[in-house]
């Protein structure tokens, strides 16, 4: 078959293309750094035309030109599987919400819970025998693609190719139009601010927990992150990761040696993620790297297959977290931030994995935008507030005053731990709250 011949047949306008969106449609812009550009920008330009129309996204990188125009929520309304703060602007423009999901659940929501009109994504130049890689993003896309009833790509040459497990490509005769776009820089994740003397308290807590060996799965943000540059640093070797997010933290562990997945149950050698974001330095790392494997969000984030794991290591963030040990990664409030995503999945396959340990790891406070300091350790989870992690779930809780165990905890040995680790400030006013919840013994004094 000549697919070279196959391409120029499907190969159309962005502009074309977008005629297939129809008003009352649910459109799928894919995950993360593989939401169409030039697609995006043609179907903002049908705009006026349109009514009702419903997309999907999750982890937006870049604000949606479908979202931008005054009247965009008369056209379009967003739909976000896992809020970054760009979607967080689209909800506050009154256009968009967010679907709450384990993520590793994704993919069987398609299968049997969804219907996709037309499913619009970027993806690597076509190969040799017909394919286009996922390249970043292949999370739930296959499973997506399944379900459109049309399929629109969008090959952008600057995405890297990916090697992946059976999910990860599409070949061109599934696909029914091909679009070339002005192929963009991938859109990078930046570090964030350099690591705080918090940040390096809690690392140097975990570091010295994670024995030679350990798969790895780190959450995004500041102490993860610095978490994962001192592992860089450490003395630890033969180190293996499997993932929900790859991000530039991974990459530098790689570099510096630690990382050859030798001790990995499945998937040995493999550095597996169901999708990365970073700067250009991950981008180029993961580029035909068979040291890396993409994989579905179903593979990367299931709790048998983590547990399968030897030495499984989870690291990751919290909001808040109250004296019975819920813990909330995901909202302030009615105000919603991220999403569960992966954390419940990891936090459970980690426990279960033999020599596996999961990490909750927090400030103990937080200020305000009025300077008042508040303690993240709380009564219980502010109303409305989302218990991503139940108390039954949770491991080790890390602060920058201590880590603690909540396994096998009753709840005032559970309430003494917690409040062990929080700021002192608030302490006496939390056994105070435990006393009135009944979780508190005098005795503890």
């Amino acid at each position: 078959m000549n697919w070279n011949a196959e391409y120029q047949k499907k190969l159309t306008t962005a502009e074309n293309a977008v005629k297939a969106v129809k008003s009352g449609d649910w459109v799928d812009y894919g995950w993360c750094c593989c939401h169409p550009v030039a697609l995006d920008r043609a179907l903002a330009a049908r705009g006026s035309e349109l009514r009702d129309v419903k997309v999907r996204g999750g982890v937006t990188m870049w604000m949606p030109e479908i979202c931008k125009a005054d009247d965009a929520p008369e056209h379009f309304t967003w739909h976000s599987w896992h809020m970054s703060g760009i979607d967080r602007k689209v909800v506050s423009k009154g256009m968009g919400y967010f679907s709450p999901m384990r993520y590793s659940e994704l993919p069987r929501f398609y299968r049997e819970n969804i219907s996709v009109d037309v499913a619009m994504i970027q993806v690597t130049p076509m190969n040799e025998h017909g394919y286009f890689s996922f390249s970043v993003s292949p999370s739930h896309l296959a499973d997506m693609l399944e379900r459109a009833k049309t399929i629109i790509v969008e090959v952008n040459k600057s995405l890297p190719w990916v090697y992946g497990l059976t999910g990860t490509e599409i070949h061109i005769s599934d696909v029914d139009m091909i679009v070339e776009g002005d192929d963009p820089a991938v859109a990078e994740l930046g570090a964030g601010a350099p690591a705080t003397e918090v940040d390096k308290a809690v690392a140097n807590l975990i570091v010295p927990e994670i024995p030679n060996g350990a798969c790895l799965q780190l959450g995004i943000g500041g102490m993860p992150n610095t978490v994962g540059a001192l592992i860089a640093q450490s003395d630890l070797k033969d180190l293996g990761v499997h993932t929900e997010m790859y991000v530039d933290g991974f990459v530098d562990i790689a570099l510096a040696g630690k990382i050859t997945g030798k001790n990995k149950a499945l998937d040995k050698g493999r550095q597996v993620f169901a999708f990365a974001a970073g700067t250009k330095k991950l981008y180029d790392y993961v580029n035909c790297n068979p040291d890396v494997m993409g994989a579905p969000v179903d593979y990367t984030n299931d709790v048998h297959i983590i547990s399968q794991l030897d030495n499984f290591i989870s690291i990751n963030n919290a909001i808040d977290c109250d004296l019975f040990g819920q813990v909330n990664a995901e909202s302030a409030g009615t105000k919603h931030i991220s999403g569960t995503g992966g954390q419940l999945d990891f936090v459970m396959g980690a426990y279960l994995s033999r020599g596996g340990k999961s990490f909750i790891c927090m400030s103990s406070t937080v200020t305000g935008k009025d300077g008042s300091v508040k303690s993240r350790i709380v009564p219980t989870l502010t109303n409305g507030s989302i218990a991503t992690d139940p108390r039954s779930a949770v491991q080790y809780l890390v602060t920058e005053y201590g880590m603690v165990n909540l396994k096998g905890k009753s709840t005032w040995e559970r309430a003494e731990a917690i409040i062990s680790i929080a700021h002192p400030d608030f302490r006496e006013q939390l056994i105070a709250d435990a006393e009135k919840m009944g979780i508190w013994r005098r005795t503890n004094r």
